[in-house]
C-alpha cells in the first residue's frame, strides 16, 4: 500500500477520486474546505510552504494534483496559483523523495477557450503548442514546462500531465447538439468533452503504473464528439476559411462514429488506456459543467 496525496480533494474530481483511492492506499486529502468521509484530511493551501509543512508526518509516494485555479481567472491568480504554487508543491515534495506526479492541466492549454482559436492539424497533438490568449490556458501550460523543468532536474522522477477535456456527467441519456441549434462558441472547447468515468479510470491508469522518468504530456477526452450530425459540419460552419487547412475527412460521419478531436495514442501505448464512455449520452439541459 503506497501513500497517496490528493490535492483540491473537495473539488469535483477529488471528492469523487478519493473513496476509489482509498480501496487500496492510504490517501491523504490536500483541502480548503472539509472533506467528508476522507481517512487522512489536511486543511490547507497547496501553494503554501506553512501549509505543506503538515505534510512532514507523511512518507507521500505520488501525487494527484487537482487544485488550482480554473477558467476564467485573472492573470494575477492564474500565474500565482497554478504556476508558482505549482512549483512550490513540486519542489516540497520532490525534496522529500516524492517520484511519482500526476498533474491537472487542460486542453486550455492549446488555447481552446477563445473563439479564434484553430489548431495546426487533427486531431490535436499531445504538445500542441500553447496558442491560448487566456490566462487559464497560459498557466496550465506553464505548469507543463514546469514538470518538464523538473523531470530534468529530477531524473528518477516521473512528472505526467494530462490535458483534461471539458468534464460533463448526468444520469439522463438524450442526444447532444444537432444543426437546429446555434453553433458551438468554443468548439474545440465542446468537441473535448469527456465523462467524470473517464477521467477518473485514466487518473488512476497513470498512477497505477510504473513509475516512468521524465515528462509527460497526455490528451485526456472522450472517446467520440457531442454532435448528432456530421462534426465536420459543425467545424466549417464555426471556422469558415480559417480551416481550410484542417483534413475533415475522419469526421464527415455524426459525433456518435466520429474518433475524439485531441490525440490520445500515447495515452494507450504509454499506460494502456482507452476512454470508453461516450459523451452523446448526456443531457445539456440538466448536466452538470467544470472545466479542469
Amino acid at each position: 500500500m503506497s501513500t497517496i496525496l490528493v490535492t483540491g480533494a473537495s473539488g469535483f474530481v477529488g471528492s469523487r477520486l478519493v473513496p476509489r483511492l482509498e480501496a487500496g492506499h492510504k490517501v491523504v486529502a490536500l483541502s480548503r474546505k472539509p472533506l467528508a468521509g476522507a481517512a487522512c484530511t489536511i486543511r490547507g493551501d497547496f501553494s503554501s510552504f506553512e501549509n505543506l509543512h503538515q505534510l512532514d508526518a507523511h512518507q507521500i509516494d505520488a501525487v494527484v494534483h487537482l487544485a488550482g485555479e480554473v477558467g476564467g481567472t485573472s492573470e494575477e491568480a492564474g500565474l500565482a496559483t497554478n504556476v508558482l504554487g505549482t512549483r512550490r508543491l513540486l519542489r516540497y515534495l520532490s525534496d522529500r523523495g516524492c517520484r511519482k506526479f500526476v498533474l491537472a492541466s487542460s486542453i486550455a492549454a492549446v488555447g481552446c477557450l477563445h473563439a479564434e482559436f484553430v489548431p495546426q492539424a487533427l486531431p490535436i497533438a499531445d504538445r500542441h503548442p500553447c496558442l491560448a490568449r487566456d490566462a487559464y490556458g497560459l498557466s496550465k501550460a506553464m505548469v507543463e514546462q514546469l514538470a518538464a523543468y523538473f523531470a530534468r532536474i529530477v531524473p528518477d522522477g516521473e512528472y505526467t500531465c494530462l490535458r483534461f477535456g471539458w468534464v460533463m456527467y448526468s444520469s439522463r441519456k438524450e442526444m447532444p447538439w444537432s444543426s437546429a441549434q446555434a453553433l458551438p462558441a468554443l468548439p474545440f472547447l465542446y468537441l473535448g468533452q469527456v465523462t467524470s468515468q473517464d477521467l477518473l479510470d485514466g487518473i488512476c491508469a497513470v498512477l497505477e503504473a510504473p513509475v516512468r522518468p521524465g515528462a509527460g504530456v497526455y490528451n485526456l477526452v472522450g472517446p467520440n464528439l457531442r454532435v448528432s450530425g456530421p462534426v465536420a459540419d459543425v467545424l466549417r460552419g464555426c471556422l469558415g476559411e480559417r480551416g481550410r487547412h484542417l483534413d475533415l475527412a475522419a469526421h464527415e460521419v455524426a459525433g456518435v462514429a466520429a474518433p475524439p478531436i485531441f490525440a490520445m495514442d500515447a495515452l494507450h501505448s504509454d499506460y494502456g488506456f482507452v476512454p470508453s464512455h461516450s459523451v452523446c449520452e448526456l443531457d445539456p439541459e440538466t448536466v452538470h459543467e467544470v472545466t479542469a
